[in-house]
């Protein structure tokens, strides 16, 4: 976390994880405009333990055996999610979504699991449907043979918000097909998934397997499997932790799995009157429009200061109907992007190693900003740079005047009141027009970083 001088407040974890949940809650931005979110109950979000970021591998698989039986595996030891395992061969019956045990062994035993990776949420896991695994009665009759192992997890919950989709999806799917599968394709089961969101992570699902997606809300044909995980492994919000997983993947491996994603599907070139004279570095500008909060008044006057100091900048309105390849293209092979705190710096996954990522933050948006964007900048290579706002430069300042505590001090106004309306204030109602000769200072160290990208010969692997 970045230094905040002498007189840091401290606050009680508690209530700041509660801010971070509420803060994800509102960054809904117009990313997902057409999208029907779930409403979650803020008063039933609450904080995990604290991960020491040390699990030992075998402790992040199934090594917790069920009492009755060898077939079925479960363990339930990890704040954030559990994970089940059968052993042998399965038989999955998508319309009780149910896995039978083929040739039961042992006593008759029935584990059911809530396959995401949220658990210290009790509301948001009580949306999630249950999968069961079973040794106890007959298995149904196998309609289907498959060779390849399967893994079920849920696309339901936060499903829909940019920054939940990799944070508590593709993340921890990541982080499990390199912990448990070697090099082997498992076949996806995945429980409440919208086509949407498939067509819209396609090349990023095909990353993960080359089979055919079992969409188990819309199949009604048994399945049979030579094994089946279900749940998903995390190492925490947008973090992958390489001493918890084999061959010490990072972030920057993550990276060069999304590159390989999207560079061996259909490459979708961005317009040509985005593109960059290779002279001069792209500066991205990811802005968010409407009544969303967090909008950039002065939109217009950063990209003339921005241009003027040598970027060919491209302004970004990502929206839900946004083709991810498309998004790729532009991101990808552009050198700095700088945006407003909310899920549209999730794209910021797209920069290349040593590509500048400049956060404007809000006021009393501090913490989260560093958990959700800053850390995951610094482990994927990234320069990151952070513009946190004075309070001249928030609208707040208009609509409550500058002596006031929500603005003069966003801390103690927030005290323990971790309620919607108070985050309603800085994330609904906060608006920013940054100090264009402050601002003028960031952009001008950013164009000195990017410039080593254009001076090294425009370096993309990573």
């Amino acid at each position: 976390m970045k230094k905040r001088g002498s007189s840091t407040v401290v606050i009680s974890l508690g209530s700041l994880v509660s801010f971070f949940l509420l803060i994800l809650y509102f960054s809904n931005s117009t990313l997902n405009s057409n999208i029907k979110f779930s409403t979650i109950s803020q008063e039933s979000m609450y904080m995990p333990e604290k991960s020491t970021g040390r699990e030992n591998l075998r402790s992040v698989l199934p090594s917790l055996q069920s009492p009755k039986a060898t077939q079925i595996e479960c363990n339930r030891s990890h704040y954030s999610y559990d994970i089940c395992k059968i052993n042998s061969p399965t038989v999955l019956d998508p319309t009780t979504s149910t896995f039978y045990v083929m040739s039961p062994k042992s006593p008759s035993l029935e584990e059911k699991i809530r396959p995401y990776a949220r658990k210290w949420e009790p509301f948001t896991m009580s949306r999630i449907k249950a999968i069961t695994l079973t040794s106890g009665p007959l298995s149904p009759k196998c309609q289907v043979q498959h060779k390849a192992p399967a893994l079920v997890f849920s696309a339901g919950g936060y499903t829909g918000n940019f920054f939940h989709d990799f944070n508590d999806g593709f993340i921890p799917l990541y982080i499990t097909v390199n912990s448990i599968f070697n090099k082997q394709d498992p076949i996806l089961v995945i429980s409440e998934a919208n086509n949407w969101w498939i067509n819209k992570y396609a090349e990023i699902l095909r990353g993960f397997s080359q089979h055919q997606i079992i969409n188990l809300d819309n199949n009604n044909v048994t399945h049979c499997f030579p094994s089946v995980d279900v749940g998903l492994i995390s190492h925490g919000f947008m973090t992958i932790n390489p001493k918890s997983i084999p061959n010490a993947k990072t972030f920057t491996h993550f990276h060069a799995f999304l590159r390989k994603a999207y560079t061996r599907s259909h490459h979708v070139q961005i317009a040509k009157t985005s593109k960059s004279p290779a002279s001069r570095p792209r500066l991205v500008l990811v802005c968010r429009t409407g009544a969303t909060g967090r909008v950039l008044m002065n939109r217009d006057q950063v990209k003339e200061e921005a241009e003027k100091i040598g970027f060919d900048v491209v302004v970004f309105e990502p929206t839900a109907k946004t083709p991810l390849s498309v998004a790729y293209d532009l991101v990808s092979s552009s050198h700095v992007m700088v945006g407003v705190h909310g899920a549209g710096l999730t794209h910021a996954l797209f920069l290349r190693p040593g590509s500048v990522l400049v956060q404007v933050v809000p006021l009393g948006a501090e913490w989260v900003a560093e958990v959700c964007f800053g850390n995951p900048a610094r482990a994927a290579r990234l320069e990151y740079m952070e513009y946190r706002i004075k309070a001249e430069e928030s609208s707040l300042i208009e609509k409550y005047g500058k002596d006031e505590m929500v603005v003069k001090d966003p801390v103690a106004f927030r005290g323990n009141k971790w309620s919607a309306e108070v985050m309603h204030v800085y994330l609904k109602k906060q608006d920013i027009r940054v100090d264009l000769n402050r601002f003028s200072g960031y952009l001008k160290e950013a164009y000195k970083k990017s410039n080593k990208l254009l001076e090294n010969g425009e370096k993309s692997s990573g």
